[in-house]
């Protein structure tokens, strides 16, 4: 079960106050890719104002997330996407398994060694939009959705498991435990999910999955 904290931290600038609200999820996904409740995250995001929704992660490399809990490293490599209210992806991001430091989501997240390199699974992007409801997903980075919309069919490269493998085929294995701020302007809501995510969300069962391009998961 996804666990939830609000925290409410207020930016100062030059003649102007600015605040944003950020709201930290954890879990575990039991499968990688068996089109379930059970292999993906979902959760509403509405803003009462137009503003910036940032999304950082911290289960594959490990950090202290918004609410200060201490997330552990090992988790699976993930993907996010943010969705408009017709289901339609706004913007997604996964790592491309990329170098650290050259990834935007370490820090404040840390890498982990696979092979003999040190890697950035973790992720973070930046959605400037205006007042309205948007859909937040996370995956394993190997599963995704074909066309573009929070539905079936994905478009699946996991295998079955949780792993990471780099360019010369040196892997890993994750567990599917996750990791997720959502940090949005103050006055935003973020209802708890139920099972994943899946309750009131008006896209049916939608599911959504992240593309790892070179890298597998």
């Amino acid at each position: 079960m996804a666990r939830y904290a609000c925290l409410l931290a207020a930016l100062l600038l030059p003649g102007m106050a600015s605040a944003t609200m950020s709201f930290s999820f954890t879990g575990t996904l039991t499968s990688p890719d068996d089109d379930t409740q059970t292999d993906f995250f979902l959760a509403n995001l509405t803003l009462v104002t137009g503003g910036t929704i940032t999304l950082q992660t911290y289960g594959f490399g490990g950090g202290t997330n918004a609410a200060g809990a201490v997330i552990p490293s090992g988790g699976f490599d993930p993907f996010i996407g943010l969705y408009d209210s017709t289901g339609t992806l706004i913007d997604g991001q996964s790592d491309l398994f990329v170098d650290f430091p050259s990834y935007q989501g370490c820090p404040p997240a840390g890498t982990v060694l696979v092979g003999s390199n040190q890697f950035c699974g973790d992720v973070a992007e930046s959605f400037n939009v205006a007042a309205g409801t948007y859909t937040v997903l996370l995956s394993d980075a190997a599963y995704y959705p074909i066309d573009g919309m929070l539905d079936l069919p994905f478009f699946d490269l996991t295998g079955g498991v949780f792993q990471t493998c780099d360019n010369d085929s040196n892997c890993i294995s994750d567990t599917g435990d996750w990791a997720l701020d959502i940090t949005a302007p103050d006055g935003s809501t973020v209802p708890e999910p139920g099972p994943f995510g899946l309750v009131g969300l008006g896209v049916g069962w939608a599911i959504f999955r992240k593309r790892r391009g070179e890298i597998r998961s």
